[in-house]
């Protein structure tokens, strides 16, 4: 089984891009999607995160305060590492169980959003890495005026992950995600093709391809 991770800074525009690979045919895995269910009340690394955190980071029906944890965690660096100590083992579990019983499903390709590939040290787990870059200024505005955050905590969130440009330097493949969203598809149904032949190559064996988009 192929696995490609999507990758990108924060409001690059990963998930839009993983939805249209979604259209396409692709088995789409979040991994923030499991992250949240890895800490819901009674899951996986809740208990610890209690112990780490203390009460005042629930509510009263024992649900993590999401907003409060990410105001500090994105303002405290050593909140933040503290956080991702507990929660990455889960959810990296969870992200190979869930490949794994897909593969014995026999599906041939799956695609991982993962929005801390590099910065988590999991990029050597796929096949391929499609990183989704964007303008920094829209980045900031799409965190602003989606996720309602305040700049302090924008600024936490982009000085947390690696440099979208390192990111790019990285990447099998890179979806110009900076024009309007026909542009953004086409590139995707490119990098979609070549994935294809990937898969129908011969014997499986995986063969070198164009790595940048023009």
């Amino acid at each position: 089984m192929l696995k490609i991770a999507i990758t990108g800074g924060a409001g690059s525009g990963k998930s839009v891009v993983a939805r249209m690979f979604q259209d396409l045919g692709a088995a789409v895995l979040d991994a923030d999607e499991i992250a949240h269910a890895v800490v819901a009340a009674g899951a996986a690394a809740w208990e610890e995160l209690q112990k780490a955190f203390g009460p005042e980071f629930f509510l009263e029906d024992g649900a993590l305060n999401r907003p409060l944890m990410a105001r500090t965690v994105f303002t405290d660096p050593q909140a933040r590492q503290r956080l991702n100590a507990i929660v990455h083992p889960f959810v990296a579990r969870e992200i190979r169980e869930r490949l794994a019983d897909l593969e014995r499903q026999g599906v041939k390709l799956v695609l991982v959003e993962v929005p801390l590939l590099f910065e988590a040290g999991l990029a050597g787990g796929y096949d391929r890495v499609i990183v989704v870059d964007a303008d920094p200024r829209e980045q900031a505005e799409r965190l602003q005026t989606r996720d309602h955050r305040e700049e302090a905590e924008i600024q936490g969130i982009i000085q947390a992950q690696l440099p979208l440009q390192d990111k790019v330097a990285r990447a099998d493949y890179v979806v110009n995600n900076r024009g309007p969203l026909t542009a953004t598809r086409r590139q995707v149904e490119f990098i979609w093709q070549d994935l294809q032949k990937i898969i129908l190559t011969e014997n499986g064996k995986m063969v070198t391809v164009s790595t940048n988009l023009p």
